[in-house]
């Protein structure tokens, strides 16, 4: 399998020959299960105060007790705070309660993260690769102004664009000015998270680079736009929601994209 190589200016200038990941067969219900359990590995684990709400003076003392009872009063019997003469003050302690402990709270034991195991996920990430190549499965959600054949491979030079401006221009000259201006409108999402006023953006592009230091960088405040080196790639960058993505490598990535998989695995 052969791709072209394009330069800085858009133009075709060369031909590589693929690495076998890039012709693995595209597996999506794999892929939804890799991001599963990356984003499992995002949260955070929580627990509870032991203590919580029963930090009080409240006691039970019993139902049929002669001395601070509750039986024929009109009361609930239930744990009371302790107050002077005798008296039976607010019920504390259980969950129904006014300041009482949660039913249910959030015990640390408890497993979040969802593994995987290496090889598999390895694999994943060669079917999201595999993936980027196929133009029926982008052209679902991305925006393509002339033909141009996936996966999209430059030159080596894109590794040293240290300008935003560059890298729009790059992305212009390949034909996908259309797409970048759809990620440009944040959305806000249904719901409380709205409260938080945080934007998000549509995916649009991933370049990754072998040394992604300075175009990195470049890229980060473009929306839409994700920059990553090819040791730090993961399925959700490559195929976020399951659907792959327009990815743009540098030569020196896909020549060397093999050999950092192989690592992952061992």
């Amino acid at each position: 399998m052969e791709a072209n190589i394009y330069n800085i200016n858009g133009e075709a200038s060369g031909k590589i020959k693929l690495p076998e990941v890039f012709d693995v067969e595209f597996r999506e219900d794999l892929i939804k299960r890799a991001i599963h359990s990356e984003q499992s590995q995002e949260l955070q684990p929580q627990g509870h105060y032991l203590m919580a709400g029963l930090n009080t003076t409240a006691v039970y003392v019993g139902k049929y007790s002669g001395y601070r009872r509750g039986r024929h009063m009109g009361i609930a019997i239930r744990p009371r705070q302790k107050l002077a003469a005798g008296a039976m003050g607010d019920v504390r302690k259980i969950p129904s309660s006014v300041k009482g402990k949660r039913a249910h709270p959030h015990k640390i034991e408890k497993i979040i993260v969802e593994k995987m195991n290496t090889k598999e996920y390895v694999k994943a990430i060669k079917s999201a690769i595999a993936g980027s190549t196929k133009n029926e499965l982008l052209e679902k959600k991305h925006l393509f102004e002339k033909k141009i054949l996936s996966p999209i491979v430059v030159e080596n030079k894109v590794e040293e664009l240290s300008k935003a401006k560059d890298i729009v221009s790059l992305i212009n000259k390949l034909g996908l000015s259309k797409d970048i201006e759809k990620s440009h409108k944040p959305r806000l999402r249904k719901g409380l998270s709205r409260s938080s006023n945080k934007r998000r953006f549509r995916k649009s592009v991933i370049i990754i680079a072998k040394n992604a230091s300075k175009v990195e960088k470049a890229g980060r405040n473009i929306p839409g736009v994700d920059v990553c080196s090819i040791d730090s790639l993961t399925v959700n960058k490559l195929a976020p929601g399951g659907l792959p993505r327009v990815a743009i490598w540098s030569k020196d990535a896909v020549e060397s994209i093999e050999a950092t998989l192989k690592k992952k695995e061992e």
